[in-house]
């Protein structure tokens, strides 16, 4: 049987010929550039919506109501009625008052007539000194009586006028509080309805006894901008103006009140919700910025990876003044046009060679495998 001879061949390297090391593929990595751009610097702190005016529609007088005249969430003007009570014996208690204006208008004219008669005689001394005062003493009473009857007839007035219940200001009304037909009177102690102004609303919220100083200063200068975020603090709801400072610090707390007031057009902001309102104090000219994503932290201190001309990297250290909304402006260890990495990290030492890319194929590492995807 012939066998097949197989042929081997063997090369051999010289002693001084170098290894060939393994391609290292870059590492892919999102990036972005150092801007540079007025960057505010802002205070933020968390707080609730207040409505500027809240009222409890309650009547004045007693009496059955009879009407209701908006619906429950309805949004109403200054001046348009809400409600109206029975108002018959307010009608009739007017219709005393005037009735007796008359008749003390007609004594009083009786007695003006009277005393111009008395003191024509008394001129031609046909009558008694005393009678013509006598006399001036009861149209000085009659007087006094008419005006007695002006002023009940205003108090009555005033009563029939409270029959019908109106806005006070323009708010949304709350829901319901008393049914048409039952009695309401003063000593109630739930109104009719709750009306809340919404536009323009409030919010109170707290910052750091520390920034009380920042806060006059900005005042000083003129408006100071606020800007209200949902609770979440990514989106944003409404900007504003600064209205006050409180008058105390919470000394137990180390904080202090603050209330800016906002226009709330789209009707976003809504009482008794919780926000986050940005109080901006100040202007930084040509700052300094980078996404936050793109700081690390280290035994040293915060540091990003800079990515150079030869698209490798190397760590520098940098001093963040303010981190807000995504954004970190930079103090130091940066400049304008630099590129720094913002995902991709954990694979990343000094020296690693990178190449941008989309997010997508940027792999996010776990906990449990950080440092060690390939």
């Amino acid at each position: 049987m012939a066998l097949g001879a197989a042929a081997f061949v063997v090369r051999f390297r010289s002693a001084d010929q170098p290894a060939s090391a393994p391609a290292m593929s870059p590492v892919p990595v999102v990036t972005a550039l150092v801007q540079q751009r007025d960057e505010p610097i802002v205070l933020s702190g968390l707080g609730t919506v207040e409505a500027l005016n809240t009222a409890s529609i309650q009547s004045q007088v007693t009496g059955v109501l009879e009407e209701v005249d908006f619906t429950e969430g309805q949004t109403i003007k200054r001046g348009d009625i809400l409600a109206k009570i029975d108002p018959r014996l307010y009608e009739a208690a007017l219709a005393q008052a005037q009735g007796q204006l008359a008749k003390d208008t007609a004594l009083h004219a009786q007695a003006e007539s009277d005393l111009a008669r008395y003191q024509k005689l008394g001129t031609e001394n046909s009558i008694a000194l005393q009678q013509v005062a006598d006399q001036q003493f009861l149209v000085a009473q009659d007087a006094a009586a008419m005006e007695t009857d002006q002023g009940v007839i205003k108090s009555d007035q005033t009563q029939l006028d409270y029959t019908i219940l109106r806005a006070p200001f323009d708010g949304v009304t709350g829901l319901l509080q008393i049914q048409i037909g039952n009695l309401i009177q003063p000593s109630n102690t739930t109104g009719i309805v709750v009306l809340t102004q919404v536009q323009p609303i409030s919010a109170v919220f707290t910052l750091p006894n520390t920034t009380i100083g920042a806060v006059q200063e900005a005042m000083a200068r003129g408006p100071v901008k606020a800007t209200v975020y949902d609770q979440s603090g990514a989106k944003e709801l409404d900007v504003g103006t600064l209205l006050a400072i409180n008058n105390q610090a919470a000394s137990t707390s180390g904080t202090v009140q603050l209330k800016a007031i906002f226009p709330n057009d789209q009707r976003q902001l809504w009482p008794g919700t919780f926000v986050n309102v940005d109080l901006t104090t100040s202007v930084v000219k040509n700052a300094l910025t980078i996404p936050t994503d793109a700081l690390q932290q280290n035994n040293n201190g915060q540091f990003v990876y800079v990515v150079g001309a030869d698209k490798r990297v190397s760590v520098q250290p940098v001093e963040v003044t303010q981190r807000l909304h995504a954004v970190a402006l930079i103090a130091k260890g940066l400049q304008a046009g630099e590129t720094v990495v913002v995902e991709g990290q954990y694979r990343l030492t000094p020296g690693t060679l990178v190449v941008a890319t989309a997010p997508s194929n940027v792999l996010n590492p776990s906990t449990a495998s950080s440092g060690m995807l390939p």
